[in-house]
């Protein structure tokens, strides 16, 4: 009975969760919490999945609630374990793979960046690269050689205040490793099969990490200035591999910049959501394992 618990919860966080999430909009006003609670749903259904095989095979050898002795059962053992074993290996093959193919693209535009860039002028942009280029733009490159980039018809567009808005956006994405975070949720998108992939979690993931660097800007030169900025830059765009100002659904970027409350009861609610779904899942398929 719990074993077939754990695979309706393997399906559930799977298939639909990850489809009807973003349409509960209001996470999107605690994102730091709905990133927590979208890691808990990716990691409880990758636990449910691996653990699955194994327990299923435990259930249909059992006799009664006592654990059969391994060596009894070596072939259907082995089974569940290959199993197991495949799902773990397409994880670590995705994120060697998104991994090196990430670095490399971060590595080839470094040294694209620092061919084509020049120094900024004035002490008070330092620590950023600009290229001359006519479209206003923003991207950080995250990574060993990490760097804000900004198109010089970026520094003429934008005043001081501004400016400074797009600066601690792009340096927060580098300060929370964003970039970290976004290559784990694309791991997991890319190691589920086509089939039942579904494009809007990701998008999410990618909007709450935009929401949580606008706060970071918020804080330093308040909403304002930091709507101003991203309308500006709006006509921009940046190379995959990097994090841009000019990220996902800026319309509701905007729309969310005056909503800087802090929202302590959905926070914690949704953080009790992320510890239910984590909790739940490992006591199911403990209590399979004890109890069948």
């Amino acid at each position: 009975m719990l074993t077939t618990g754990l695979f309706v919860v393997a399906v559930l966080l799977t298939w639909p969760v990850p489809r009807l999430l973003p349409s509960l909009t209001d996470l999107e006003r605690v994102p730091g919490p709905a990133l927590l609670l979208w890691q808990a749903i990716s990691l409880s259904a990758i636990f449910a999945s691996v653990c699955l095989a194994p327990l299923a095979i435990l259930q249909l050898v059992r006799d009664g609630r006592q654990i059969p002795a391994p060596a009894a059962n070596v072939p259907l053992l082995l089974l569940g374990l290959v199993i197991s074993s495949l799902i773990v290996a397409r994880l670590l093959l995705q994120g060697h793979r998104i991994g090196r193919d990430l670095r490399v693209a971060r590595r080839k535009h470094a040294e694209l960046v620092d061919l084509l860039g020049d120094p900024p002028e004035g002490a008070s942009y330092d620590s950023i690269t600009v290229l001359a280029h006519p479209t206003p733009t923003a991207y950080c490159i995250p990574g060993k050689r990490r760097r804000v980039v900004l198109t010089d018809s970026t520094i003429r567009a934008l005043p001081a205040e501004q400016l400074g808005g797009v600066l601690a956006h792009e340096r927060a994405h580098l300060r929370l490793r964003h970039d970290l975070v976004l290559e784990f949720f694309t791991v997991l998108h890319t190691a589920v099969p086509r089939v039942i992939r579904s494009d809007r979690g990701i998008q999410e993931v990618r909007l709450l990490i935009e929401l949580l660097a606008d706060r970071a800007a918020c804080r330093s030169v308040g909403p304002v200035a930091v709507a101003r900025a991203l309308v500006q830059l709006s006509g921009g765009a940046h190379p995959d591999a990097t994090l841009g100002v000019t990220g996902a659904s800026a319309v509701r970027r905007m729309e969310l910049l005056a909503d800087n409350g802090p929202h302590r009861m959905l926070s914690a609610s949704v953080l009790a959501a992320a510890a239910f779904v984590v909790l739940a899942t490992g006591i199911i398929a403990w209590g399979a394992l004890l109890m069948g």
